[in-house]
């Protein structure tokens, strides 16, 4: 109709068509920026259900964490896969029962890897940095590793680009063992030992911190496993002596003023609104020296709720619901796959069994657990089977060597029901009244026997952990 327009008119026009292509290409643009999101996983350990503001603590002041809590999501039924340290972490970086990728125990039967272990997580199994690396993210683990000690153990040889830490838990330096002085070790050289572990925290938070600094620009992985709350207990000086709770007190609230530290920076450089930011832990307090499952029964090494359910908060600005809640089962498992969905990254060839849990996080409506069943194993046993709300204890009793199936014939632990939706203290037996229920209960263990073993003979979905000839201490050089 105009064959000819003024330069106002003209102006008019070009800001409406910058407007329409910016309607039309914007939820491409967030789509792409979603996809490679920052993701930050801070991993405690022995950090007991009970032990945050969030989840009830009376006794430890965790401000900062609570307040990630109220900018996202809170897991009331997360788990880790086992009760101890190594095997857990297996979990989380694989997506996989450990049991499925050999490392439920040390090969000399201990139930965490030891100093001069040869064992260690193979190669050919996919770690959560390798998957990420693979569309361009840097990486960098920071603190406990405790999958290995070995130089080929290292996280430096399964995907991260920076390694700052201790290679096994911090009570790790028996002399009549002939464990080394604790080493503190930068990518896969000792710089110091005995480490202080007085300041591990603070200097745990000042490398991240530079790690995100350094990497600001394009996506990274920064995982954070802490040494603390497991004993021995240590604080920096700034926080030793200042909680109500003792020593135990002092390390959590050194990790809450870490968390704070690390979301300072993410918001300092402009980059919280693309972090997604998770906190949680190995798995539960061992209950000593002021630690908390509440409201659980167990601790730390059993397959009671309080050895495996574990506090699990989930922040990502505009894509997890603030002050939300999600009440439906989910794993450290399902870390892998979830980032592998959310970055398209490179997903695992070996067959997992976590899963994807992005309706949940994203708070879907009607998103449901992807579990049907959850399998409690304690270092190369099977004890506990989770179905909807009910859970089985297992009889349990010596081990035969040729032991196969879910019975035990010795005398030990008598066999129990409990259902968890009314019942979290696990005290009240209910076999008699749902013998249909225990049949399928043991149906289903009987299936995880098959998939994964149970005491010394292996499942059929088993896959082989590496054992290196040789294995040295890690000590610090002259």
């Amino acid at each position: 109709m105009f064959s000819h327009r003024s330069p106002r008119i003209a102006t008019i026009l070009a800001t409406l068509f910058g407007c329409l292509l910016t309607l039309l290409f914007a939820p491409l643009l967030n789509s792409q920026n979603l996809e490679h999101p920052n993701i930050v996983l801070i991993f405690c350990d022995d950090l007991g259900y009970g032990d945050l503001g969030a989840y009830g603590s009376l006794v430890n002041r965790t401000p900062r964490i609570d307040g990630l809590a109220e900018d996202g999501m809170i897991f009331t039924d997360f788990y880790s896969s086992s009760p101890v340290c190594t095997p857990s972490r297996a979990s989380l970086l694989t997506g996989c029962y450990a049991r499925r990728v050999d490392m439920h125990e040390d090969q000399t039967g201990h139930w965490v890897l030891i100093p001069r272990s040869v064992r260690g997580l193979n190669p050919e199994e996919l770690t959560i940095a390798e998957a990420l690396k693979s569309v361009g993210y840097a990486t960098a683990c920071i603190g406990k590793w405790h999958l290995g000690d070995q130089p080929d153990h290292l996280p430096t040889r399964h995907g991260f680009d920076t390694y700052y830490g201790i290679p096994y838990s911090n009570d790790m330096q028996q002399a009549n063992r002939g464990d080394p002085p604790l080493p503190l070790v930068r990518q896969e050289t000792v710089f110091e030992a005995p480490a202080d572990q007085s300041t591990l925290t603070q200097r745990y938070t000042d490398e991240a911190i530079k790690f995100i600094e350094a990497n600001r620009g394009n996506p990274f992985f920064l995982y954070l496993p802490h040494t603390f709350p497991h004993l021995p207990l240590f604080a920096s000086t700034k926080f030793k002596d200042k909680s109500a709770n003792g020593r135990y007190g002092d390390s959590v609230e050194e990790i809450d003023w870490s968390t704070g530290k690390i979301l300072d920076t993410l918001g300092r450089l402009g980059i919280e609104q693309k972090t997604l930011v998770i906190f949680t832990s190995d798995n539960g307090s061992n209950g000593r020296n002021g630690g908390s499952n509440d409201p659980l029964s167990g601790r730390k090494g059993s397959t009671m709720e309080g050895g495996m359910r574990v506090p699990m908060i989930a922040s990502w600005p505009e894509r997890i619901p603030a002050a939300s809640i999600c009440n439906e089962l989910a794993t450290t498992m399902d870390f892998l796959p979830t980032f592998c969905a959310i970055t398209e990254a490179e997903e695992p060839k070996l067959p997992i069994d976590g899963h994807d849990i992005r309706p949940l996080l994203f708070g879907e409506e009607g998103a449901e657990s992807p579990y049907d069943v959850l399998f409690y194993y304690r270092r190369r046993q099977l004890q506990a089977v989770r179905w909807e709300d009910w859970k089985y204890h297992m009889e349990l009793g010596e081990t035969h060597p040729n032991w196969t199936t879910p019975e035990i014939l010795a005398e030990g632990r008598p066999a129990k029901l409990v259902n968890l939706d009314s019942d979290l203290k696990e005290t009240t037996d209910l076999s008699n009244q749902y013998p249909e229920i225990i049949k399928r209960m043991k149906t289903l263990a009987q299936e995880a026997v098959q998939k994964f073993g149970n005491g010394n003979a292996d499942g059929s979905l088993q896959r082989n952990s590496i054992d290196l000839p040789n294995a040295k201490a890690m000590t610090l050089k002259n």
